[in-house]
Parts: structure tokens; sequence; C-alpha cells
């Protein structure tokens, strides 16, 4: 069965602040391969004009995932998780994500529509401090295949 159109345009209620740590910092960066010391030493991170370590870019991620997680268990949009694959995701910063920020995001249903018998939605999270600043734009497609 088609997935709800009329969800296009909805807006979902901000998730609850996540504080963002250092140890979670180190931990990605240290699950991805990357070893930029920006990531993981304050005095490097100084070094380079920030105020504390910064988070990968990829961080957000499990930030946003969990937001869409509204979108996605929604029972009345349709959405059959079991079939959803991830087709495409991108970031648009603002600023980098520092150890201290308090960040909570607010998912947008962008769009939705069928291509070859699959159901295509496109999220967009906005996720800023809980001071209300804008951090960065997260954008994703998840594709719910077609029944066999």
């Amino acid at each position: 069965m088609p997935l709800d159109t009329s969800y296009v345009g909805r807006v979902y209620p901000p998730t609850a602040p996540y504080e963002v740590g250092r140890e979670k910092i180190r931990e990605f960066a240290t699950a991805v391969g990357d070893a930029n010391p920006v990531f993981t030493d304050p005095q490097a991170a100084r070094e380079h004009g920030h105020a504390d370590v910064i988070a990968p870019p990829t961080f957000i991620f499990t930030l946003a995932q969990r937001a869409t997680d509204q979108v996605v268990h929604d029972p009345e949009l349709g959405l059959d998780y079991s079939r959803v694959v991830h087709r495409d995701q991108r970031f648009e910063y603002s600023r980098p994500i520092y150890a201290g920020d308090r960040l909570t995001v607010v998912v947008h249903v962008d769009g939705i529509k069928a291509l070859a018998g699959n159901d295509v939605v496109d999220l967009r999270g906005e996720v800023g401090t809980d001071q209300g600043e804008h951090v960065v734009t997260v954008y994703l497609t998840l594709v719910s295949r077609a029944a066999d």
C-alpha cells in the first residue's frame, strides 16, 4: 500500500536535548577510524581555532537517526521499516558540533513519491542548540522496497 502523501510538509516536535560529550566524540572518531586530533585533544582543537573538541562530520547521524524514528515508526504513515534501505544522506553545517553542545532535532517530511513500485521518503532534520542556534541540516532519503 502506498505511503500517505499528505505527510509531505509535516513537522515533528523537537527531540529532547542531547548533550554532546567529549568521550562520545572520541568513541565515534575511533569507531570510524579518524585519528584527527581535533576530535580527541582539546589543545589540538584550540590550536585549530575551536573552543573545544569537535565532532567528526558524520557524528550527527547518530542523533538524526533517533529523531527520524518519529517518522519511520509513525503507524499512520504506513512505512514498513523491514523493507527500508538507506538511499542517501548529506549534511549542511553552519558550524562544527562541539563537546558540551545540547542539540535538538526537528524532523520535516519534505517528500514522498513512488518510484518503480518503491516508496521514497525525503526527510530533513534541522539540528540546533537548545538555545536556538542552528548547527546543521541533515537530509536523508529512505526507500521502502516494494513487496515481492
